[in-house]
């Protein structure tokens, strides 16, 4: 007997799917995880919400339990952009040991953990399982003033250059920050020289 929980709002079928694993590993989900002995969990309720507005057609199912001596193994299936991620947990208490005889609410505590981390292999939150606090390519902020400020307070060419390359490597996915900072190096430069 199988365990089954399938959600799927539909999509008219032929429709596009558009998946950027690239795009979706960026997002901060900081203010989505919960904290227990020092480790992180992405909240399911979140990522499933995530999940559904990037593919609504997603949907996900669960195995039976898998027994191992006195312990149990989960076991789920996510679909989404027509792709199927599979994900193993075991029953775990707080400790993450795993529970012997384990009860149906610690079961369902691993299945909903179990959903979340495939979820992630998705894009979604993937690094909190790497351990890290914020996602590797996590968009900063751009303070294009403070880059701007800087290029100014560049006290001969050398230090604009080192300054120009600082600056640029931090707006070069924003266009028109790209060109407010050439246009200050090119001001700053044209100073420069003339001392």
């Amino acid at each position: 007997m199988q365990l089954r929980k399938i959600q799927n709002l539909g999509m008219k079928k032929g429709k596009k799917m558009e998946y950027n694993f690239k795009e979706l590993r960026k997002l901060d989900v900081g203010s989505h995880i919960e904290k227990k002995n020092g480790l992180s969990y992405l909240s399911w309720s979140w990522a499933v919400d995530v999940l559904l507005q990037q593919d609504p057609t997603a949907h996900w199912e669960f195995d039976e339990p898998a027994t191992f001596n006195e312990t149990m193994m989960v076991k789920c299936y996510v679909t989404a952009f027509n792709k199927t991620i599979e994900m193993h947990l075991p029953v775990m208490d707080n400790r993450n040991q795993a529970i012997k005889n384990p009860d149906a609410v610690a079961v369902n505590k691993a299945m909903m953990r179990c959903l979340a981390k495939a979820i992630a292999c998705f894009g979604i939150g993937l690094y909190i399982y790497s351990g890290e606090d914020l996602p590797s390519d996590a968009v900063e902020p751009l303070d294009v003033d403070a880059l701007i400020a800087e290029i100014k307070s560049a006290k001969d060419i050398p230090e604009l250059q080192a300054t120009y390359g600082k600056a640029y490597s931090k707006c070069t996915n924003n266009q028109q920050a790209v060109i407010l900072v050439k246009e200050a190096v090119k001001a700053k430069k044209a100073e420069l020289e003339q001392k």
